[in-house]
């Protein structure tokens, strides 16, 4: 079975009008499903990373950037409306405890695991907490931190992905034997 998710992330840019343009394009081009990112943003970054300079329609800050581009119980509400418009099923990646908290009141089938967040013992504990299968990216992770993760998980309604954290990906570093480096 091939099952599509168009990744949306945090590509919408804090807009909701694009982020409903990218959830019909994805429905179009005959998605399964769409996949969002969220992150609470002062438990994944310090106050020093939120303080340093970053030009952006919303400010000179990289923490006026982050906090921009996430969307916030009015945003999610909009994309949950969006992807019912559309037939089209939704989730997201969550960075953080408070952030699977956050989007489980959506009720998604499915909850991703970003590949910066494999070595997060307690965030893929709470996440398996909620009771719904998992996707795990597996990019900048070594095999150990992989087989320490899916210890952690258990197997049952786990699906790992062989992803590349770069993009766009040059062929040399797609690493697609999975192979140690």
């Amino acid at each position: 079975m091939v099952y599509i998710i168009g990744e949306i992330g945090i590509n919408h840019n804090g807009s909701l009008e694009l982020a409903r343009k990218l959830i019909f394009a994805a429905k179009e081009a005959g998605c399964d499903a769409v996949k969002f990112q969220k992150r609470t943003i002062d438990l994944c970054f310090t106050r020093e990373e939120l303080a340093k300079p970053r030009e952006s329609p919303f400010g000179t800050t990289q923490g006026e950037y982050k906090r921009g581009v996430e969307f916030d119980e009015r945003g999610y509400n909009a994309i949950d409306a969006y992807c019912r418009e559309a037939g089209i099923i939704w989730s997201a990646s969550c960075w953080d405890e408070q952030a699977v908290d956050f989007i489980d009141n959506y009720k998604p089938p499915w909850y991703k695991i970003a590949s910066a967040s494999l070595t997060d013992d307690n965030l893929l504990r709470h996440t398996r907490s909620k009771g719904k299968p998992i996707i795990l990216s597996t990019g900048m992770s070594t095999l150990a931190q992989i087989d320490r993760a899916v210890q952690v998980l258990g197997t049952a309604s786990l699906t790992l992905m062989h992803t590349c954290s770069t993009y766009p990906s040059a062929y040399e570093d797609l690493n697609l034997r999975a192979s140690e480096r």
